[in-house]
């Protein structure tokens, strides 16, 4: 897709990426990475009785799968391109995941600026539904830098 066309569609959402599980064993491998062992996300006994009946995932784990959610998504708008993680404006987290959950990444272009020599910023929104939730798990606010081929 060129940028003339991509330009055309700010304030549309771009597509969804495919549910992800969220599985307890992918949460505490995230837990051993991170050193974050808090019991909410590891402690299936105590989090039983906790204030979701079960584990949840870091909110983080659920960030960290933007950019592999969102390439899913933009892979065919990337093409021909080189895209870099630029940073986040906003991030919020909405509601946790429930171990065993599954996730999905729906995208809005939010923006897409020319930064010269052929650059270009993409500021796109990410909110990451949960099946069968009526809240979002987060919504971010990404940036990308699109750099020529």
């Amino acid at each position: 897709m060129s940028v003339a066309m991509l330009a055309e569609r700010v304030g549309q959402e771009l597509g969804v990426s495919p549910w992800r599980v969220i599985a307890q064993d992918r949460i505490d491998r995230f837990a051993d990475a991170t050193d974050d062992h808090q019991w909410i996300h590891v402690d299936r006994a105590r989090a039983a009785g906790g204030p979701f009946g079960t584990t949840v995932a870091h909110g983080f784990l659920t960030l960290s799968l933007l950019a592999p959610t969102a390439y899913e998504v933009l892979a065919d708008i990337f093409a021909g391109a080189t895209a870099f993680n630029y940073g986040l404006d906003k991030v919020r987290f909405i509601a946790p995941v429930r171990a065993g959950a599954r996730v999905r990444n729906r995208i809005r272009l939010l923006a897409i600026e020319p930064k010269g020599e052929g650059r270009w910023l993409l500021t796109s929104e990410n909110t990451f539904e949960i099946e069968g939730e009526d809240k979002p798990a987060l919504i971010a606010v990404s940036l990308v830098m699109l750099l020529p081929g």
